[in-house]
Parts: structure tokens; sequence; C-alpha cells
């Protein structure tokens, strides 16, 4: 598996806890967030990593900012992105299993390290259970194919 990483100013913390626990599991990454704590433009951070995930260069992508709010939004105006944003090991579960997420957003705002971490590693490794929900994801991807 190949995960791109990417935050704005307000995601920082979280964006290293993260980066450790991919470091841990041996998964390889690349982290094209901002490196500073400077009022900077999540969109400008979210859109590059939707694009790479979209055009299969990644598998899968992690996005922070403060609330996790704008950078889901901005990913998912990228074709391809199912973008959820989680701030629970529940949600996160589910949205690999029943929605195929590629890409999940988290707020460091909203969320502490411990948490981010348990998020993201439940979200990693959990497969998406196909079925019916593959039936679903079809439906989305019609959609975008017509618009």
């Amino acid at each position: 598996m190949k995960v791109i990483i990417s935050g704005d100013h307000a995601g920082m913390t979280i964006r290293n806890e993260v980066k450790s626990l991919l470091e841990e599991k041996g998964i390889e990454f690349e982290d094209i967030g901002c490196s500073c704590e400077t009022s900077v433009d999540y969109p400008d951070y979210a859109l590059p990593a939707a694009k790479r995930v979209a055009n299969g260069e990644f598998d899968r992508g992690i996005l922070i900012c403060g609330t996790g709010i704008g950078m889901s939004i901005a990913a998912n105006k990228v074709k391809g992105i199912r973008c959820a944003l989680t701030h629970d090991v529940y949600s996160a579960k589910l949205t690999r299993q029943h929605n195929d997420s590629n890409m999940i957003a988290m707020g460091e705002r909203v969320i502490g390290p411990g948490l981010a971490r348990e998020i993201a590693e439940v979200w990693l490794e959990t497969e998406f259970d196909g079925g019916r929900h593959a039936n679903r994801i079809g439906k989305i991807a019609s959609y975008e194919d017509e618009q």
C-alpha cells in the first residue's frame, strides 16, 4: 500500500503522529503538507493529494486540517475520490467497509493525536466489503461520469 498524507498549518501535530504510525507499519508514504504554522489555504494541499490518489499514484490518502471539513470538501471535488471526514474509529472502519473510501480527513482541533492514530490504523487495515456496497459505489461513479 502506498499512502499520501497532507495537511495545512492547523494539522501539524496529528500529521506527525500519523506519519509515525505509517513508518512503524512499514507503509510507504509521501507527505506533501505544509511545513509551517502560518495560515495557508487548505485546497492548495488537499487537491494535489486527491489528484494523486485519483490518478492511481497512491492507493489512499490522509488529510488533516483544523476540523477536516475543508480538506474533505476539497478532496471530494476530484473525480474518483471518496473522502470521509472521520473523528471516531467506528466511522473510519465503516467508511472502508461500506464506502470504499480512498481518503480520510481528520481535524486536529477536534481530536487528539492518540485517537487520530487509532482512526488511521483501523482505516488502513479495513477492507471494502463489496457486495451490495459495490453497487452503491458504482452509482456514485456513474454520476461522476455524467458530469
